[in-house]
Order: C-alpha cells, then structure tokens, then sequence
C-alpha cells in the first residue's frame, strides 16, 4: 500500500512539472535567453514556451523572432508578447498586430511593438507612424 502510494505521488509530482503555460517573467532580474540583456522594460519582453514546458525569455519582440531561427518552431507551443498597451500583459504573439515605427523605440533596436487588437495598433499608428504587420508578415520580415 506505501509502494503504491509513493507512485502516484511521483506520477503526480512529474506530471505537474512539465505544465505547458507561460511564467512570469521576473523583470530586473530575469534574462534574456537571446541576447543575454536582463529584462527590464514591460511593453516589449516576449517569452516562448515548448511543447514541454520549457520557458524561454527575450527582452524584445525581435530577440524572441532571432531566436526562433535557431531552433525547431515545431516544438513550439506557445509564443507570447507583451501588450505596448498592458505592460508587463503577456498575449499570444499569433494573434497580436505589431506596429513598426522609428518613434517608439524597444530594446534591440528593431522599434517592433506589440498590440493585442488590430484596433490598438491602427489608433498607434495614427499617432505615431509606421509599417503595421500580422505575425505571418512578422516571421516573413525575419526570415522565418
């Protein structure tokens, strides 16, 4: 009865570990697994979650898209971006609209920012110029 109830306490403890979900990311602190910078501004960190849990960081838009180069998109499941308009909100980075402009300048340099409706990134652009994408454009831009 002991052996029995060790197992499914391992199975569970195993099982819980591998949860496929975005972690918050710990800015100041955390860094980003691409260029090595530590994260620290909420309206660009992007973040990347395997199909088996594992959890990768960026402190850009664009060091999450490098990085995607580097390795197999298959095992992918989750892709995430912050929200320009919610900092520190993690939203699906495939459903995201992403405003290009020269005047809103993010970690790396590329000025990729991130909206979660199409609506925010038109009102944005009125504002404050640019090219808007969808993210096919997005990894197409980036030679994905």
């Amino acid at each position: 009865m002991v052996n029995y109830r060790i197992v499914v306490l391992l199975f569970l403890l195993l099982a819980s570990s591998c949860n496929v979900g975005p972690k918050p990311i710990a800015y100041g602190t955390d860094g980003c697994h691409f260029c090595r910078m530590t994260i620290v501004d909420r309206q660009h960190a992007a973040e990347i979650v395997t199909d088996k849990g594992k959890v990768f960081k960026f402190d850009s838009s664009e060091c999450m898209m490098n990085h995607l180069k580097d390795i197999d998109q298959k095992q992918v499941a989750l892709y995430l971006v912050n929200d320009y308009n919610q900092p520190g909100e993690l939203i699906d980075a495939t459903e995201a609209t992403y405003l290009i402009s020269d005047r809103i300048p993010s970690p790396m340099g590329e000025f990729l920012t991130a909206f979660m409706t199409e609506q925010a990134a038109v009102d944005a652009l009125m504002t404050y110029d640019g090219d808007l994408l969808t993210w096919e454009q997005l990894k197409l831009r980036f030679n994905l």
